[in-house]
């Protein structure tokens, strides 16, 4: 009886430590957020996803104050002369001339099938992710779950994104708990968050996935799909330096990135392109604060279509920059060995 009894009592425990391993296992850093449980209502209502499943994903998902801290002082709130050699200096120069060797003909292919310059798809890559080698040490579950429920300036916006996360996960046949990406929760060698990867990644290799860590033709046809929807022009112009006749042009520089302007009309601003531009040309001008001084940029439609990928101008510069100077380096190192 002494016996039946200590294996009963021991039954007990150890029942009682899987139902306490299971408890914790359960409550997480959004299990008693109002804001979370009112996520996952939506996720069941809306698309139809299993509670339970969803309720284990936000159960899993832990608030990262790292990710805070670093959303709230991102690179782009530099000043252009210290945000500049970040992204275009020699490394990443070297960098993007030895990923264009290596995927030199898969880069032809999607130039030609999409009509978008190879020194802008590569350029995008470098700056977003050093070809790849950085694609982010965070989970995209941490990283949307906390800026959705523990970064209410931009709660609304993650919160949609986690949503999108989900819902490409289950698309794209991805481990929701393992993904890995940046803080602010994007993916892949050239960083889509969730809403873009559903809307403008591709299966350029044709095996049913849109794969955008592992797959080559995936990421790069996907990068060049992005700037084609968005209005590339095949070989056009994309920022031109300028210098300025008279006063500072405040009107022309608050009209916005998007071109508005016929490029015939700058000189009737004091705006004098370095590089001619057809006079019909839309343009729009941005001021970089230079380390000499202020910098003045005309730019065309594809400057403004790169700062549909990252709305910053100092991001499009950067991308800019650094395709002018991989593509001018790769045309020299061609042209010597003939």
């Amino acid at each position: 009886m002494r016996q039946e009894n200590a294996t009963m009592t021991s039954r007990t425990l150890i029942a009682g430590l899987f139902a306490l391993l299971a408890l914790s296992a359960r409550a997480g850093d959004f299990s008693d957020d109002p804001a979370a449980r009112a996520f996952i209502d939506r996720m069941v209502k809306v698309h139809g996803l299993d509670r339970t499943e969803v309720t284990a994903l936000i159960d899993a998902a832990q608030r990262k104050d790292s990710i805070l801290s670093a959303i709230s002082r991102p690179a782009e709130a530099k000043p252009w002369h210290e945000y500049r050699p970040i992204f275009v200096n020699r490394a990443r120069i070297d960098g993007g001339l030895a990923y264009w060797d290596t995927h030199e003909a898969l880069l032809d292919r999607v130039a030609e099938r999409l009509q978008v310059d190879p020194a802008y798809i590569v350029a995008i890559v470098g700056v977003e992710t050093r070809y790849g080698q950085h694609a982010g040490r965070f989970r995209v579950l941490d990283a949307l779950a906390t800026l959705a429920f523990a970064y209410p300036p931009r709660s609304r916006f993650f919160t949609g994104e986690l949503e999108q996360f989900l819902l490409l996960t289950g698309e794209e046949r991805v481990d929701p708990r393992e993904a890995l990406g940046s803080y602010a929760g994007a993916m892949g060698h050239g960083q889509f968050i969730p809403s873009s990867y559903r809307r403008y990644a591709i299966d350029f290799d044709g095996d049913g996935r849109r794969d955008l860590w592992h797959s080559d033709p995936d990421i790069l046809g996907s990068v060049a799909n992005y700037l084609k929807v968005h209005g590339w022009e095949y070989g056009g112009p994309v920022a031109v330096r300028a210098r300025l006749e008279g006063e500072r042009p405040g009107e022309l520089l608050a009209a916005g990135l998007k071109p508005h302007l016929p490029a015939a009309r700058l000189a009737e601003w004091g705006v004098i392109p370095e590089t001619p531009l057809a006079d019909d040309r839309p343009v729009g001008l941005i001021e970089l604060a230079g380390a000499d001084g202020p910098e003045y940029w005309v730019t065309c439609n594809n400057f403004h279509v790169v700062t549909r990928y990252n709305r910053s101008p100092l991001y499009a510069m950067a991308v800019h920059q650094l395709a002018q100077a991989i593509a001018a380096e790769r045309a020299n190192r061609d042209t010597f060995a003939e």
